[in-house]
């Protein structure tokens, strides 16, 4: 067996304090806002070397757990989901051309999820308002608003869901995969008809408040650019 490297080890111990570090905020020993005790006393505590401790909020700080104040101290965040998908954020903006494939297929896992719980909370309203969306795209609607309506069709259901960090999450997946879908309506004809109609199916199994039904349009809706795109790819 290979003995673990200085290197190996020192990643190792940071990770042991990142956990300890998480632990204390899922616990709500240390909640949103909260000041961290100082980094000899923190140390002490969680019995981490003082050095392991700053890699770790180094870390932490990246994912914007904590916000570091120069002169000031060490502040766990708000943790909102929005601020702390951020750094998903820039990885998927970075990423074009094969890797959307991937980001369109995490799409479809995780769409029809928000979609099923949806079904289960979407009201009369609810149901009216993206009645109304749908009724401004027609046959002369241009690509550009086309993809417009389709984002706004999409964060209104994942809303639905009831789940902000889904909700972020697929909104961030959308908007990186925003050059695909305009790729998609000017190269391959019927698209806005083809999109009206799969929007329309999704809708009908809103209203009737059938989770399942309803993911399983959502599958087939995003199936179907997930199929164009590999064969666009080759």
């Amino acid at each position: 067996m290979a003995t673990p490297t200085c290197e190996t080890r020192r990643v190792a111990v940071t990770d042991e304090a990142i956990l300890k570090i998480k632990a204390m905020i899922r616990s709500g020993e240390l909640k949103p806002g909260d000041r961290l005790p100082p980094e000899k006393e923190l140390s002490e505590s969680l019995g981490l070397s003082r050095s392991s401790l700053r890699e770790a909020v180094k870390a932490l700080e990246v994912i914007r757990v904590l916000d570091v104040r120069r002169g000031d101290g060490t502040y766990v965040t708000s943790l909102n989901p929005g601020l702390l998908l951020d750094a998903m954020s820039f990885v998927l903006e970075i990423h074009q051309d094969a890797s959307v494939l991937e980001l369109f297929e995490v799409r479809r896992m995780l769409e029809p999820a928000a979609a099923a719980l949806a079904a289960q909370r979407i009201t009369a309203a609810d149901v009216e308002h993206l009645r109304g969306l749908l009724a401004e795209v027609h046959g002369t609607t241009s690509v550009d608003d086309l993809v417009a309506h389709d984002m706004v069709f999409h964060r209104y259901i994942t809303q639905l869901s009831g789940n902000a960090y889904l909700t972020q999450l697929l909104d961030t997946l959308s908007s990186s995969t925003l050059r695909a879908r305009v790729w998609r309506g000017l190269s391959e004809e019927g698209t806005v008809e083809r999109t009206l109609t799969e929007h329309h199916l999704i809708v009908d199994a809103l209203e009737m408040g059938d989770a399942e039904l309803t993911s399983a349009q959502a599958t087939v809706h995003i199936s179907g650019v997930v199929a164009w795109l590999r064969k666009a790819l080759g």
